[in-house]
């Protein structure tokens, strides 16, 4: 775990809430893998105790990619950040996604939720997987976040949204069971990696255990201090209670309880 102080390259509004902030962190980015975390000192909040956790885009060469979405105080104080600004960050946090897979990855996100996904990706790829599938989900078209990028890889892509204005509409999960099934006639592995919303990862979850595949979710728990201290972000597990934080944020389709 490092302590960086990153100046701001680019921090961009990419609509419906949504933003995008590049930061040179060469410490971080040496040391970071897909599914980890940052805990970023938030300016205007800096006699807070409290940082703000952010899922990790993308991490190549020095520069940290996040993606966020303004959801409260912390978010919209960060939207004050300018190019040149210096922001303290903490990380890379937690245990991330294996970076190899056995057959097709399908990944699985919903919202801002795909963020890790991209990293994920192209690390997959750089390891020598089989080309990844992407499904994501969102409201609508405009909650479908950096495709482009995922299509810039070679990264098959699937939307889906509740209102049809982008995709197939329905659940992400709709057109993810359509796959699955494909390959199981197939008789072609895979495994499911997910991160979003908690009624989808419950549901990808079931999906991966009830076909008896590797899966991997990334458990979203109200992070406070991001290194185990206070217990805030419990997951329930079959071994008792896991701090995202620590033992996370992604754990084993097995391994999670659902109340």
């Amino acid at each position: 775990m490092l302590n960086e102080n990153c100046k701001v390259l680019e921090h961009t509004d990419i609509g419906a809430g949504y933003r995008y902030l590049a930061l040179e962190a060469p410490q971080i980015v040496a040391a970071a893998v897909p599914g980890q975390f940052v805990h970023v000192k938030v300016p205007a909040l800096e006699m807070s105790a409290l940082r703000r956790p952010f899922s990790i885009f993308n991490a190549e060469g020095m520069i940290l990619e996040l993606l966020y979405k303004t959801v409260g105080r912390g978010t919209a104080a960060l939207n004050a950040a300018q190019v040149g600004d210096t922001l303290e960050v903490m990380g890379p946090l937690g245990h991330g996604f294996p970076t190899t897979c056995l057959g097709t990855p399908l990944l699985v996100g919903g919202g801002f939720g795909v963020a890790p996904l991209y990293f994920l990706a192209r690390m997959l790829l750089k390891n020598g997987a089989a080309t990844p599938k992407l499904f994501v989900g969102g409201r609508t078209k405009a909650d479908l976040l950096a495709l482009d990028r995922f299509e810039k890889l070679g990264v098959e892509v699937h939307p889906a949204t509740n209102d049809g204005s982008a995709g197939v509409q329905g659940l992400v999960t709709d057109p993810l069971d359509d796959e699955m099934i494909a390959l199981k006639e197939a008789g072609r592995p895979f495994e499911l990696f997910a991160c979003g919303p908690d009624p989808m990862l419950r549901a990808v979850a079931l999906m991966a255990t009830g076909a008896k595949v590797p899966g991997w979710i990334s458990m979203d728990r109200h992070m406070i201090c991001g290194v185990g201290a206070c217990y805030a972000c419990i997951q329930k597990t079959v071994r008792g209670n896991s701090r995202c934080c620590i033992e996370g944020p992604i754990f084993r389709a097995e391994d999670l309880v659902w109340d």
